[in-house]
């Protein structure tokens, strides 16, 4: 690969979001290494590397990011509910915290978090959780980009569907509007492309990508 070619590491490369996007920025012409647990490589998408590893663990991965490179962190729980706040605690925060720190020991040039809109009426577990993540973010030095959708509309998470004539009359009402577009449904491809986006465009200290601009993320 040519020497300006952007390095990319993804820790949650095989999941919802992460293996559209890795075929997508290799499509884009990146160079993509995914972080995956043993047994799981065969999962990510041809033409990424793998870095063998655990998310919960930086020691695992630490010396394989490239200084410079963008490093992606998608690892999450599943399906979030409220009654999985301490998985929240145990996954989302511990995996985010160590991947901040392989970031900073590597010298990444550029760290991609995908947290969730707030203010919500709901959720607030994952929602408090998500605000811990970005705060070490901040406090990491970094250069980042955090992106806040509410809910990613896809394979397996289609039942919001059925509120989207509700969305409509609240963003028509100018009292309700704000909290409508704030937390909006987002369909998975313009996720994906807002994600592509951050990685392209890279960061200088920290930016705040909310649901209007990743919903208006076309191909």
């Amino acid at each position: 690969m040519g020497e300006h070619v952007k390095q990319v590491v993804v820790l949650g490369g095989t999941g919802y979001l992460g293996r559209p996007l890795i075929e997508k920025l290799l499509r884009d012409g990146f160079q993509v290494v995914a972080v995956a647990r043993p047994g799981s490589e065969a999962r990510l998408p041809p033409g990424c590397g793998v870095i063998t590893g655990n998310a919960l663990d930086f020691r695992t991965y630490r010396d394989r990011i490239p200084s410079g490179s963008t490093l992606v962190h998608l690892v999450g729980t599943p399906h979030p509910a409220p009654w999985k706040a301490q998985e929240f605690r145990s996954v989302d925060l511990v995996s985010l915290e160590q991947s901040v720190a392989a970031g900073k020991r590597a010298g990444a040039g550029h760290f991609v978090f995908v947290s969730v809109a707030h203010p919500a009426p709901v959720m607030r577990a994952f929602i408090e959780v998500r605000g811990e993540c970005e705060q070490r973010i901040r406090e990491s030095g970094l250069n980042a980009t955090i992106l806040r959708p509410w809910y990613i509309l896809g394979p397996g998470h289609y039942w919001p569907y059925i509120l989207l004539p509700f969305y409509k009359v609240f963003e028509a009402i100018p009292a309700t509007r704000g909290s409508a577009v704030r937390l909006g449904l987002v369909p998975r491809r313009r996720m994906v492309n807002a994600l592509a986006a951050a990685v392209a465009s890279g960061a200088s200290g920290i930016r705040v990508v909310e649901t209007a601009e990743i919903r208006a993320c076309e191909d």
